[in-house]
């Protein structure tokens, strides 16, 4: 056993000898350690959570890649892989005695193949890029979360991103054919193919939602889609959120998919149209925003299918967008919403989990009683269609006691959508934000299996380690049960 002294003694000696292995491969400009360098990286978008690496590496070639994972492997140095860091989940948080391996320089699109309705792209190409790249085309890659002018390809395969338009496209998991990955020996592995299906096990679809865990990805293949002929998108108000949300399941049951189905309630609503003036109604409780594509025969009835159907479910008026520029205002309004929710209050906590749809009228009932419970004020913002939520809660950082608030309220959300039979998490993933609720919805024979895969590709535990999987002890310790009868739980939580 080592005293105090003699363990930062060998900490010290075993960072020394880390840098110059690393120096040896990299140049200054690719190697980062100076305190004022790495505070960049000391978070990702879940900003309350913040460390600081040993060092920052960004490496401009893959081989280089394959090295330093090779030198971390020796050392038993861990390694968060990071892309833009618009990440929610504190998935890229560093590990104090890890390094950072950005994979911005690695920001190419390789090829875009028109026929096959493919492009091949590196990690830390930009979402929206993708599609700009093959617009040309008549194609787009359909993936397109909020942050898609920022985020990487690469961060959206290992959270498994999604996006407006994922009810009708589906997820990354359904978007990509291949993808390229180091693994923890720092191999070149390569999972999926350019055919469309493969034998043996779907590991493209294991490491995709993987949370950088499993592999460091360097390559990526994408499918294309066509760009549809004609767009709707009309604009739904209402008095009652309940009504809204009945909407949704009405829409989905007789049989129409739209592209895209998003509800905001009032505070999001009023927030958006400050922010974005997107021509949002400020008096409504709730509006639903839906696209429909499609051929024009189609579109204009399914148009007329989905008015009268939001007419019977108490829309308090109906407005279909007249041109491309009107539509593209009303989406700005949505896709502003979280920066929007940001002037409201000095901090808020995004929340991110899934429920069935027949389940968001409840839901959303349910989350305000625990706004009411908590005194915090929460905008609810999410993609209905699939029931994925994004409650928003609002809070104040400086004052004592409210951070700490906010993150019991946000993990009473993730409980109740595992009480509605839905999930923790939808497409931020669960990273470090999340892991304790992970306790709540798997069993311990469940999360021992998912340590036994974390272990058959990264036996040394060096590749994002301490994230996303809790241990059983940390299961125990919390004393968390699975509770699936649609009730609010009603543990015992402190006032404040």
């Amino acid at each position: 056993m080592f005293d105090d002294d003699s363990d930062e003694q060998r900490k010290l000696k075993r960072n020394a000898e880390l840098l110059f292995h690393l120096r040896g491969l990299l140049s200054d400009t690719e190697l980062l350690t100076e305190i004022e360098d790495l505070r960049p990286y000391e978070c990702d978008g879940l900003s309350a959570y913040k460390k600081l690496p040993i060092a920052v590496v960004i490496p401009t070639t893959v081989e280089q890649i394959q090295q330093i994972v090779n030198i971390c492997s020796r050392m038993f140095i861990p390694i968060v892989a990071r892309g833009a860091g618009t990440g929610l989940s504190g998935g890229a948080l560093p590990h104090e005695m890890g390094i950072i391996l950005s994979l911005a320089r690695l920001n190419k699109i390789l090829d875009v193949d028109p026929l096959n309705q493919t492009a091949t792209v590196q990690p830390g190409v930009r979402n929206i890029s993708i599609s700009e790249a093959a617009k040309p085309y008549g194609l787009f890659y359909a993936p397109d979360p909020s942050s898609q002018i920022a985020c990487s390809i690469g961060g959206n395969v290992a959270e498994n991103a999604g996006g407006v338009h994922c009810l009708k496209y589906g997820l990354t998991v359904h978007n990509i054919l291949q993808v390229t990955l180091v693994n923890a020996d720092g191999e070149l592995l390569t999972v999926g193919s350019l055919a469309l299906d493969n034998i043996g096990y779907d590991l493209l679809a294991l490491i995709t939602g993987s949370e950088g865990m499993l592999g460091i990805i360097v390559e990526i293949v994408v499918k294309l889609k066509q760009k549809p002929p004609a767009i709707n998108v009309i604009l739904a108000a209402f008095n009652k959120t309940e009504d809204a949300a009945n909407a949704v399941s009405k829409i989905i049951g007789a049989g129409i998919i739209p592209a895209g189905l998003e509800m905001m309630d009032a505070l999001a609503i009023q927030a958006a149209e400050d922010f974005a003036q997107a021509g949002y109604p400020r008096d409504a409780q709730a509006i639903l925003l839906c696209e429909l594509d499609g051929s024009e025969e189609r579109l204009e009835f399914e148009s007329q299918q989905l008015c009268d159907l939001l007419n019977q479910c108490g829309a308090s008026s109906i407005r279909e967008a007249s041109s491309s520029e009107e539509q593209a205002k009303l989406w700005a309004g949505r896709k502003a919403a979280f920066p929007a929710v940001g002037r409201l209050a000095p901090d808020y906590y995004c929340m991110d989990g899934t429920i069935p749809r027949h389940q968001i009228a409840h839901v959303l009932n349910k989350i305000g009683e625990l706004s009411d419970y908590f005194d915090l004020k929460v905008a609810n913002v999410f993609h209905a269609g699939d029931g994925n939520l994004h409650p928003l809660i609002l809070y104040d950082a400086n004052q004592e006691g409210e951070f700490l608030k906010a993150e019991q309220f946000g993990e009473k959300i993730l409980q109740l959508c595992v009480d509605a039979g839905g999930t923790i998490t939808g497409e931020h993933g669960v990273g470090s934000e999340k892991i304790d609720s992970m306790c709540y919805q798997f069993s311990d024979a469940e999360i021992s299996q998912f340590h036994a895969i974390k272990e058959a590709f990264d036996p040394n535990l060096i590749l994002n380690p301490e994230k996303t999987i809790p241990t059983l002890h940390r299961c125990a310790e919390l004393g968390q049960m699975h509770v699936h009868d649609g009730q609010l739980p009603h543990p015992e939580i402190p006032r404040f």
